[in-house]
């Protein structure tokens, strides 16, 4: 079974707020994106956001220009069902962050939660970089979350990479400085307790 089929099934087959990673409201992602104070016609794009609320509760905050791009179709159109008319005002993308076609120096901020951490193959992660220092503008901002150290090692059936923030530091410290962290406590739908560690890079102008 490939990633793609593995995600869609797991979205035919669960309601979108019963997956393991759902919140009802990112707040830590909402906190600290209303602390860069960006523009409210700031690029974004919303990393494997799938049927995420993030985009709704940015939309609601009154940002324009918000593209959320995931692996998978069916997230996508649990997303766009949810939000109704206003998801006409998303750009929705469907495809492999290691590989889908992005705008070049684009995008003002990059998120990601729950994304990286799937990429067990060095390779993969390499290509995800190349995605993201192509996409991301000079000085733009990176929001990262993945399961910390004490997370369990696989999530939805599928193994998982874990992080300390000193370790994705290393990861992105070429082309970004990491400026804050912190973990926050995930407890899943099912009641399992998921450690995240909390990222924000600022890439260099």
């Amino acid at each position: 079974m490939t990633q793609r089929d593995h995600w869609e099934k797991v979205y035919l087959t669960n309601p979108p707020d019963q997956v393991g990673w759902h919140k009802p409201h990112l707040d830590t992602s909402l906190k600290w994106i209303t602390e860069l104070s960006l523009g409210k016609d700031a690029n974004i794009i919303d990393v494997g956001g799938g049927a995420s609320t993030l985009v709704d509760d940015l939309l609601a905050d009154g940002y324009r220009s918000i593209t959320v791009v995931d692996l998978t179709k069916t997230a996508l159109s649990l997303a766009k069902k949810r939000l109704r008319e206003r998801a006409e005002s998303v750009t929705w993308l469907e495809g492999d962050i290691t590989s889908v076609d992005l705008p070049t120096s684009h995008y003002d901020l990059w998120h990601d939660r729950a994304v990286f951490h799937f990429l067990t193959d060095p390779e993969h992660r390499k290509q995800y970089l190349n995605n993201l220092l192509r996409a991301l503008k000079p000085d733009g901002d990176l929001i990262m979350a993945t399961f910390s150290l004490e997370a369990p090692p696989k999530c939805s059936g599928l193994p998982v990479e874990r992080y300390s923030a000193d370790r994705l530091e290393g990861i992105f410290a070429s082309e970004f400085t990491l400026t804050q962290h912190e973990k926050e406590l995930h407890v899943t739908p099912g009641g399992v307790e998921q450690m995240y560690a909390y990222c924000h890079f600022k890439r260099a102008a």
